[in-house]
Formats: C-alpha cells, structure tokens, sequence
C-alpha cells in the first residue's frame, strides 16, 4: 500500500516538473538567463501566440486549395477505382478522332444536362415531391466560371446521379470496352449511344485536365467523382462543398490553351450556336458596369458647393425663383456617379423552339420572326413561302423550310462549293449546318432546320453522314421544298389561265387583295437558275422540277410561262415542243429559224440562260412530247406534197454548192422547210452543239480548242427555194457551173447565213472581202482597180522633212555656240569685277 502510495506521487512530481519547464514563463527565465551571459537582446519565439492548424485563415485555405488542384490528386477519403479498357487509348481516340471541333464540349454537356431535367420531369408527372422546395423545383442550368482559378462549371437541376450511377455512367465506355468500341466504329455500323452519358461527357478533355462531377440524387448522399483520364478515378462523400438539393454540378479546371472559355462572350457564342432551342432555360453568371449615385465625401461636396457659388456671383441678373431652386438643392446630400460592377444571371437562351408546336398554332408574325432568327436577316422582308411538318415512321424528325426573299449575292458565283443552309438538331441539340446530305445542292438556297429524335446523338457527328437515316430525311425534305415551291405557283394569280380571261377592272382590285399575286415570278427572278440546276442534277424528281420551269415564247407577252399553258396552246397535230437558244430575247424573235414556224402558228420556247444549253441536254421530253431545237436538224411541219420535186429540182444546185463549201466542213446543203423571207440558213446536227452553245464553250476560260472539233455538230446550209436570189443563183449555175461571180455570191449567202444564224467567222477579213467585192459591183467599180498611191509624194515628203531636220540641228549647235561666247564673257567680267570689288576693300 505505501509502496503503490509512493509511487504515484513519484508520476506526479516528474509531471509537475515537466509541465514547468515546457511553460511560457520557464521559456522566458531562460532566454532571460541567455541574454545577460552572451549579453544579446531578448527575442520572441517564431510563432508565438499563432492559431492552431484547424483555426487557420481563409486566406491559408485558399492557398491550399490551389496546391490541390495543382497536384490533382485524389481526395484522401476517396475510393479509387481503375477503369476496365485502356482508358489512354480510348481518349486519344475521343480527343483526335471523334471530334474535331474543340467548342463541342460544352453542347455535350448542355445535352447531358437537359436529359436529366427531362427524367427529373418525367417523374415529378406522377410524383410532384421529387422536385422538392425552392430553389430544387426550377428545372434550369447554370453556368459560371472563375478566371482567377480558371475553372468553369456547369450545374443543372436533374435527376442527379447516386453513387453507383457515378461509377457506372461516368465509366460507360470504358465498361463497353475499347476494343469493342474500335471495332463498331471500323465497321461503320448503328452508333447509337443515345442516354449513355460516358461518351458525349468525356469530351470535356478537349479542354480540361481535371475534371469534378458533384451530384446528389433523391435517393443517395451528395457524392464527387474525379477524375484525370489517366486510367483511374475516384468517388467520395461530399463533405467540403455547399449542398446541391438535387442535380449535378460539373467542375472543369481548364488547361493553360483553353483559356478563350474564360470569356462570357465566347460563352454566350456556344450556347446561342448549339444549344439556343433548348427546352430548359440557360443562365449565365455574368458581370455588367452601371451608375450608382453614392454620397460625395465632406471634400467633394465642399468643392461643389464652392464652385456653385462663383456661378451665382458671376450671374447676377438671375431670379428669385432661381434662388429659391438653388437653395433646395444645397438643402439636399451631395452625390456623385461612379462605376459599379453589378453581378446576375443572363438568359441565353430565349428563343421557343417554334417547330414543336402545332402549324396551326403558329402565326405568320412567328414564322417571319423565327426566320429572321435562324437565318440572321436583318433586312425584315417576309420569307416567300415556308413549310412545317414532321415525318413519323422509321425515322421520326420535324422541319421548318424557309425560302428567302433574296437569293445571296454569291449563290451561283460558288456553286458547287456552298453548304448547306440547313441546320441539324438531334432533340433541339444543335450538331451541325454543314450537311450536305440533307438537301441536294440545288436547293441550298433554303433556310430552316431539321430536328430529329431518331438520330444517334452521341460520339462522332461526322461519322452521323454515313447514317442510313439521313438518306430518307433528305428524301423527304426534298418532297416536302418541291411542294412548298409549286403552292406558290397555284397560289399566284398571275400563273393560272382563269385569271387571264378576268377583265382589267376585276384584275386591278384583285392586285390590291392578293398578296400572292406576281409572287412566283418574283421567286423565280431569284431562283429559277436553282430550278434548271436540279432538272441536270436530279433525274428522280426531273419531271417534278419541269413542272415549275417558266419562260418565255412567241405566245406568252411579258409574262412567264410554264410546260403545261404551252402544252395547252399546242396545235392539234403538233407532236414536238419548239425551242429556240440564244443570248436575248430580241435577238431570238427576229431569228430566221421562226419565220416559219410563226408564219402557221407554232409557239417557240425563248431560253436565253447559258445554263439553258445544259438543261435541254437533260430535259430530253415532258408529257410525252419531245423537244425539238429549231436551230436543229429534225425539224418536221408536216408533209409537202412538192417537197420531193423541189429536191430533185435543185438537187445540181445543192451538189455544186456542197463541192464549193467543201472546205468549210459542211456536211451538206439541202431544201429548207424553215425558211419563209430569208435565203438561207445553217443548222447543225441534232446531237452536236447548237451556234449558241459553240459561242458559250468558245468563251470558256481553260477551253482546249482542239477538243472542241469532237463536240461540234456537222453544219447543214439549207437554202429558202422560193427566194429570188436562189432561183437566180440556180439559173445561173444550170448556165456555166464555173461562173466566178455564181461561185462569190454562193460563198456570200453561206457567210451571211452562217453569221445570221449565230455562228461566230472562221476568217472575217475574206468575208469582208467579199462584201467590198459587191458594192464595187453594185456602184459599177472595176475589179481590177486598186488603190492609188501617191509614191512621189511621199519621197518628197520625206526629203522635205530629212531637210528640215537638218536645218533644225544646225540653227540649234548655233545658238548653243552663241550662248556660249556670252556665258564666258560674263564669267570674265565677274570675275575682273569682284578683283576690283576686292581690292576697293583693302
């Protein structure tokens, strides 16, 4: 007992003594002791009176906050997992491959958010608790961003994710395999990964290096996933940041050359570009300078109140009244204006997306406005026509088809190299403008957008050009643009016959009413090139795209016509539609290839494009009636019962005359049924080019010439019988087949036929030859007689000048001589003068 006695009190001493040494005031004694031996000042210990390591400053926790992110490591408490493929591998797939548009991510994440807030709806439809109190009940997404710790995040008010759903959603593609993934993707099959958010969330390394995901979901605890794709990642309990109440809340901490995320405006640019039509609202945390008027200082307002009353001492005539104001306003605080920056949410995106709602629903207002919104146009002219729709089946999407009221400066200026104007939507996600599968080039004068819920959202949007779906969208758009354009057609007044036979008076007060009159022919001033483009370029809807051809003819006066009027006014035995192609419309109404053909009242198409060349090429026949070129072989007007004795009557005179073109390549000279007023004209083959289109290749920049001879149709010189100068030429070859004069005026006919019907002169100086050759005849000029020249004159001429100029040099040498006697002897006097000048001076 005394033993135990003594030695507790022995602990007890050993404690005290130790207690006492380790004290402040010990510590002190000692130091004390210290200074008076070595004869130093006092010093107080380093850190003395500081606050313990779990009462440290914000300041401190910031500063370890950033050493964190710096090391990116794992939070101690976290459970690590390693992904099961090669993460490494797969990324660099994601990173170089899939995507090659950086700003991508964001509208990835933006779709993942709105797929939760759809769940989170979804569900509150049969439980309105899941959505909660305040704040948690709006369905919304937010979007900040730090530029001091180069972080920007993104949360929304979804479903949110559980602890399990982190592993397994954020682990998707890994868990599907690398291996696999590669495989589908070599085979260009369905990849389909819609609701799988592993893919399209993986894209936020395109930017960052560091990414965390905090969710809480109604059923689990608040949870962060991290991760830096280097093959593994971590989950822990949330105990360090705010509470969510519900949804996710994705932390990017952006690499150093990503940092243009950083900026609101670029920001704002994504989201109005990909994801403006979302469903959900999107905020923006945003920074704007406004005036605020503060209370001046005692300085300021003491200044102010002297420089007010200089002002009321210079003015000395103002008035009581005057007085009185100024008196209540020294009464009142002095303010002053400056500069506030003012923090709030911004929403981005504002515009409804119009297409999902009934066309009945919507009116003309919201149609123009919405175009003006997807098609940037600030002109504020309504579309021409515009189409909404939604197709269901294996392919479910809805569209809106816009036609411009202009056609772009530079349409078909880089034709074969513009994109599409139509917008692709995947569930109102934006993915891309530039599919060229969705609409053929000749219709890419349209604007509007397609959405669809079918299409495979996720991975690559390039690789979605491959997908068998967009062949029967594009099917469909091009139906659906094809019959928007024909109901203007019947909506115009102007384009049907009923309206033709109204009197002017109905047609006046009709043209106040309708707002659709002369619509068409305004559509086709800017787009009619497009039509003719399509009728070369797709032969499945050619003659659907016939139907909305206009021209104009012999028959249709300043107005347009179309296949079906002119089918209409055909003659009853008339089995060929005539057209005729040249450069204008004057030019072709004066052409001798329709004497005839006006003469009995056929009706001739006028195509005056260039392009119009390549259509007829195409455009072979159109309800069963074939084209005919009247500048062509082939041309039929019925039988002539005297057409074989006018062949065989002239038949010496068309052989001689072939013999005497021999070397022109005309292939023959025949009777003309063509012809009523003019001698003679010339045609080409039937499959060889017309004058017209050897004039347009001709002009062809890079144009081999040499080629050109395949393509050329064979020339035919077809000679008017009934003409004077025929029966003339006939009589006097029938007399002397070598008469020189018959020969000349063969050639003549020939070379004025051949410029009157379009073609360009081989050799125009022996044409002007012998134009020259008929007027000497026509004012009885000899042939013989040749220009006088006045050979004597000109030697004397140039005698009399060769004199001149010699005469010329020698007064020049001269004179030059002269002034330079007199130069020297003024160099002289000068000089005796300033000796004398000199010597006065001394």
């Amino acid at each position: 007992m005394r033993r135990s006695c003594a030695v507790a009190a022995l602990l007890v001493l050993l404690a005290f003594i130790l207690v006492h040494h380790d004290s402040p005031l010990t510590r002190v004694i000692a130091e004390d002791q210290t200074v008076e031996g070595n004869g130093d000042l006092p010093k107080v210990e380093e850190g003395f009176g500081s606050i313990p390591d779990a009462l440290a400053t914000d300041a401190q926790v910031v500063e370890r906050e950033k050493e964190s992110i710096s090391s990116k490591s794992f939070r101690s408490t976290a459970e690590k997992f390693e992904f099961q493929a090669e993460v490494s591998r797969l990324m660099d797939i994601i990173i170089h491959s899939l995507y090659s548009n950086r700003d991508i991510f964001l509208r990835e994440l933006i779709s993942n958010a709105s797929d939760a807030l759809d769940k989170i709806r979804f569900l509150s439809l049969t439980d309105k608790e899941v959505l909660g109190e305040g704040d948690d009940t709006k369905l919304e997404m937010q979007i900040k961003l730090d530029k001091a710790k180069k972080t920007l995040v993104i949360r929304d008010r979804g479903i949110g994710m559980t602890r399990e759903d982190l592993i397994k959603n954020l682990g998707t593609i890994a868990k599907s395999g690398t291996s696999a993934f590669l495989e589908q993707m070599q085979k260009g099959g369905d990849l389909n990964l819609i609701g799988q958010f592993g893919v399209g969330f993986y894209s936020v390394y395109l930017v960052s290096d560091y990414v965390e995901v905090i969710s809480k979901h109604n059923d689990d605890k608040q949870y962060i996933w991290e991760s830096k794709a280097d093959g593994a990642f971590a989950v822990s309990e949330d105990t360090e940041n705010d509470p969510l109440g519900r949804g996710t809340e994705i932390r990017l901490h952006l690499k150093e050359e990503a940092s243009e995320y950083l900026q609101e405006e670029k920001l704002k640019e994504l989201v109005k570009k990909y994801s403006e039509f979302i469903n959900f609202p999107i905020y923006l945390w945003t920074s704007k300078d406004v005036d605020v008027e503060v209370e001046a200082s005692e300085e300021e307002a003491s200044d102010k109140s002297v420089s007010e009353e200089e002002e009321t001492d210079e003015d000395t005539e103002s008035s009581s009244e005057e007085e009185e104001t100024d008196e209540d306003t020294e009464s009142k605080p002095k303010t002053k204006k400056v500069k506030e920056t003012t923090w709030d949410w911004e929403l981005l995106n504002d515009v409804k997306a119009l297409w999902l709602r009934s066309p009945k629903e919507v009116s003309d207002d919201e149609y123009a406005s919405f175009f003006h919104s997807i098609a940037k146009d600030l002109t504020g002219d309504k579309p021409l026509a515009w189409t909404h729709f939604s197709a269901e089946g294996d392919v479910e999407f809805k569209a809106i088809l816009f036609i411009p009221p202009k056609a772009p400066h530079d349409l078909y200026e880089n034709y074969y190299n513009s994109k599409s104007s139509l917008k692709l939507y995947v569930r109102r996600v934006f993915i891309s403008d530039e599919f060229d599968e969705l609409l053929p080039k000749y219709l890419n004068f349209l604007k509007g957008l397609v959405d669809s819920d079918t299409l495979p959202l996720n991975v690559s949007r390039e690789m979605l050009q491959q997908h068998g779906s967009l062949k029967t969208i594009k099917k469909k758009l091009i139906r659906k643009a094809l019959d928007m354009i024909r109901r203007i057609a019947e909506e115009d007044p102007d384009e049907s016959d009923e309206k033709q036979s109204e009197s002017d008076e109905q047609q006046d007060e009709l043209e106040g009413q309708d707002e659709n009159k002369g619509k068409y022919a305004q559509f086709w001033k800017e787009f009619g090139k497009s039509i003719k483009l399509g009728i070369i370029e797709d032969a499945t809807n050619r003659n659907r795209l016939a139907k909305l051809l206009r021209f104009h003819s012999t028959k249709s006066g300043e107005k347009f016509s179309s296949l079906d009027q002119y089918i209409a006014r055909m003659k009853p035995k008339q089995q060929d539609i005539y057209y005729i192609t040249g450069t204008n419309r004057e030019q072709l109404e004066k052409s001798p290839f329709l004497e005839k053909l006006t003469k009995k009242g056929y009706e001739v198409i006028f195509f005056i494009d260039p392009v119009d060349e390549y259509l007829m090429q195409y455009l072979m026949d159109y309800e069963d009636k074939k084209f005919q070129n009247v500048s062509k072989e082939g041309l039929k007007l019925g039988k002539d019962p005297k057409s074989k004795e006018l062949k065989e009557s002239f038949k010496d005179l068309t052989k001689w005359w072939k013999d005497l073109l021999a070397s022109d390549n005309v292939d023959s000279v025949k009777i003309s049924n063509r012809l009523s007023n003019t001698p003679g004209v010339v045609v080409t083959s039937k499959f060889g080019w017309s004058a017209n289109m050897e004039r347009i290749m001709q002009s062809q920049t890079l144009t081999d010439a040499s080629k050109q001879n395949y393509m050329r149709g064979k020339r035919v010189l077809e000679i008017n019988p009934n003409h004077p100068i025929i029966k003339e030429l006939k009589e006097r070859v029938s007399l002397n087949p070598e008469d020189e004069n018959a020969k000349q005026t063969a050639k003549l006919i020939y070379e004025t036929a051949l410029m009157e019907s379009g073609f360009l002169l081989d050799n125009p100086k022996e044409f002007a030859s012998h134009i020259y050759s008929v007027i000497k005849n026509t004012l009885n000029v000899s042939p013989d007689a040749t220009v006088e020249e006045d050979e004597d004159g000109d030697e004397e001429t140039e005698t009399d000048l060769h004199k001149e100029e010699e005469e010329a040099e020698k007064v020049e040498s001269e004179s030059i001589n002269v002034e330079g006697v007199h130069d020297d002897a003024k160099i002289e006097e000068t000089e005796e003068g300033d000796e004398g000048h000199f010597n006065d001076e001394l």
